[in-house]
């Protein structure tokens, strides 16, 4: 194991970093946006309208993101209609192609984890909004959605941790992000212990990051969770003592 290379390896892929984190940023983004759509139409009242979502997300929760990015990489240029549409600037190059596969794979299990959240909103807490007078957009903002991502954020954050490693698999459409350039360090170089081993230190740190600032946002959301102010002091005081 040559500690030095590996050193070397790790300086190189740093600039692999903002391909993979954007990447995963964007998708999450997206996908949760559309993942929010679809647990609405699964909560709707309308039978037609839950079952076009629940076949949403049983289809694309079944199809593996790998199968999905050379779908979307490799058949839609086989499509005249996709080929000669306004959608074909972007449909040509990888980057969009792996964007779109991603925010694709991440809406069903965003739905899912939004809807638990929803769901969640205990039915005594709208009660209570609505005889204070809220309703509509206002019960939404104020009661429903803080209430939603509260309970949500822990298995959310594990969404999130999950999406940037799933950057990963747009190394095969050409993205150089991290595991790009380590495949192409290993190919140059025959040493891929070294350079994948790199790689995944790097996605180590970017997890772990993740992980304090999902932690740090939950603390921030649950001040049941926190010790009350006076309680604060008391301990301080008793430090000081």
């Amino acid at each position: 194991m040559d500690l030095t290379f590996i050193y070397q390896t790790f300086i190189q892929l740093l600039p692999g970093i903002p391909l993979t984190v954007g990447l995963a940023a964007i998708s999450v983004v997206l996908g949760g946006l559309l993942g929010f759509i679809i647990a609405l139409l699964r909560m709707s009242p309308s039978a037609p309208v839950r079952a076009f979502a629940w076949f949403y997300v049983q289809l694309f929760r079944s199809v593996p993101l790998l199968v999905l990015i050379f779908m979307i990489y490799y058949g839609l240029s086989q499509f005249n209609v996709i080929r000669e549409s306004f959608l074909w600037p972007f449909l040509r190059e990888p980057y969009w192609c792996a964007l779109v596969a991603l925010v694709i794979n991440d809406s069903p299990y965003a739905s899912e984890i939004i809807r638990g959240g929803l769901q969640a909103v205990r039915r005594g807490e709208l009660e209570a909004a609505r005889a204070c007078g809220m309703s509509g957009a206002l019960l939404l903002r104020r009661i429903i959605v803080p209430i939603a991502i509260r309970q949500a954020l822990p298995a959310y954050g594990n969404e999130i941790i999950v999406m940037v490693k799933a950057t990963s698999l747009a190394s095969l459409v050409t993205l150089m992000d991290v595991t790009g350039i380590a495949s192409s360090i290993a190919n140059e170089t025959y040493r891929p212990i070294e350079a994948y081993m790199s790689a995944g230190i790097i996605y180590l740190v970017i997890s772990y990051l993740l992980t304090r600032t999902v932690r740090r946002i939950e603390h921030r959301l649950s001040p049941h969770l926190r010790a009350p102010v006076m309680e604060q002091d008391s301990l301080l005081e008793g430090k000081t003592v």
